[in-house]
């Protein structure tokens, strides 16, 4: 059976891809940081019929989440869809552009951009040598347009959305997908009120749409 990845799964966005490639018969390699909790969501999986099974790592950590996929793709034997989306939480100081200092940038762009990055190394090579497969990468919508108070997660988020298109242009042809998902919502509840507000089920349709019927595509923005 084809296989997605989940990169820094949790318990929306990750949780709402999740099922819907399982729907359509993929199996889900879940990867985030504490053991416990990816056991308790591939455990919601099997009760949906999902096979799922949890791979811990910390992005933070790319030995780790290096091998962290490699066992994913020895265990279900290959990975097919990459689906890259961890959410920093509270680690980062959110500074405007005036006030940002290098080290304000450099978490997030090693969080952000060199996660995806050596993600991507570990999986890329196989998917080249089958001419299939697909990476998906989240940011919120500031890396398109940028917000003066998140300056710094902004600034790591639109070089990973460089990144990510430069590398569907030099994949093209080639038969793997490479799209860039830029979500200009908040999930599940407001972040700010009044903000526009989407359920996870909402969203994660277009990460089977940029798999599927959008593979020319090398960016979506979600809104409402």
């Amino acid at each position: 059976m084809p296989t997605i990845a989940i990169v820094g799964v949790g318990p929306q966005l990750g949780l709402a891809v999740a099922p819907t490639y399982g729907t359509h018969g993929y199996d889900v390699a879940l990867i985030a940081r504490n053991r416990a909790k990816l056991e308790v969501l591939a455990s919601e999986l099997a009760a949906e019929g999902i096979t799922a099974a949890a791979f811990p790592a910390d992005v933070l950590d790319r030995p780790a989440l290096t091998q962290a996929l490699k066992s994913a793709a020895t265990h279900f034997g290959g990975i097919d869809v990459l689906e890259y989306s961890p959410v920093g939480g509270l680690q980062t100081v959110m500074t405007t552009p005036g006030a940002t200092k290098p080290v304000d940038v450099q978490h997030e762009m090693e969080f952000q951009l060199y996660g995806a990055i050596d993600a991507t190394r570990a999986v890329l090579p196989a998917m080249r040598e089958a001419g299939a497969g697909t990476l998906l990468f989240t940011t919120g919508a500031g890396s398109v347009d940028p917000v003066p108070q998140v300056a710094n997660v902004n600034a790591a988020a639109a070089a990973l959305r460089n990144w990510v298109i430069n590398l569907h242009k030099e994949l093209d042809g080639t038969g793997v997908q490479v799209a860039h998902v830029a979500i200009n919502v908040s999930i599940g509840t407001p972040a700010i009120p009044g903000f526009p507000t989407a359920q996870p089920e909402e969203i994660s349709p277009v990460y089977w749409d940029l798999h599927t019927t959008k593979r020319d595509q090398a960016e979506l923005v979600f809104s409402l």
